[in-house]
């Protein structure tokens, strides 16, 4: 039986995996993509429209490290005009794992999304373990609006974060993963959109969401997948610290 990490055993790990990926070339840095660290602004936006607020782009451990499948027949990716808002996920796999092993805890996340459930790929954007890593989901750009398959209903326009493990009452949530999904939500939402601690106001997609299709619904700029579907979806312990989250994001935004 594997025995559970102390929170230096497993920076450890989470550095010796990073090394390891930056000497092959396959991290996502700050300066990597044909965007450099800015995200691409909607149609037809106007720079003078709002103040732009972003946070620095996080190392990004992409799909090629973690050796993603593709699915032959899977369409091209689909795009919005901006990330509005950020949906945390959880993806109920065991706790207390080595993040060593994340790489495979994403394959097999993967094999049940894109095969079991017929999604084509892996319906979260992003995944972050419990040492802060980030890794790239769903297929498509880091810093493009892929549409995912996170949140039925609420897909369009949103970003799905996962963190790995699961979240219940109770549990305690990784220090090293919060910073890291406030860091993502930082940089992936609409620089010139809503503060990470206020609401947005989304239309349904799926008469299986919480909202008919067609219904306009006011959510929080980072919420959580039980907000917009009919789920325990992060768990009550990351639920309870989307706050905490959010602050985070707004002040790595300078507002």
């Amino acid at each position: 039986m594997r025995l559970p990490q102390t929170r230096g055993a497993r920076a450890a790990a989470s550095l010796a995996v990073l090394g390891a990926l930056v000497a092959a070339n396959l991290v996502l840095g700050p300066s990597s993509g044909p965007r450099g660290s800015g995200a691409a602004r909607p149609e037809g936006a106007s720079p003078q429209r709002a103040a732009r607020h972003q946070g620095p782009r996080p190392v990004i451990v992409p799909r090629t490290a973690w050796r993603a499948q593709t699915v032959s027949t899977a369409p091209a990716a689909r795009y919005a005009p901006a990330v509005r808002a950020a949906v945390i996920h959880h993806t109920s796999t065991p706790n207390g794992y080595d993040c060593a092993s994340v790489p495979e805890t994403l394959r097999d996340l993967y094999a049940g999304h894109a095969y079991a459930r017929d999604w084509d790929d892996i319906g979260y954007n992003f995944l972050v373990d419990a040492c802060g890593t980030i890794y790239e989901g769903r297929a498509g750009g880091v810093d493009r609006a892929v549409i995912g398959a996170h949140t039925k209903g609420f897909n369009e326009g949103t970003v799905g974060i996962a963190a790995i493990g699961t979240f219940s009452e109770g549990v305690r949530v990784p220090e090293p993963m919060l910073d890291a999904i406030a860091r993502l939500v930082a940089w992936k939402l609409d620089p010139h959109g809503a503060d990470p601690r206020g609401t947005v106001t989304l239309v349904s997609t799926s008469d299986e969401s919480r909202f008919p299709e067609g219904t306009t619904a006011v959510l929080p700029v980072v919420g959580g997948h039980m907000d917009g579907y009919a789920t325990r979806c992060p768990g009550t312990a990351l639920y309870a610290r989307l706050a905490d989250i959010s602050a985070r994001a707004a002040r790595l935004q300078r507002r």
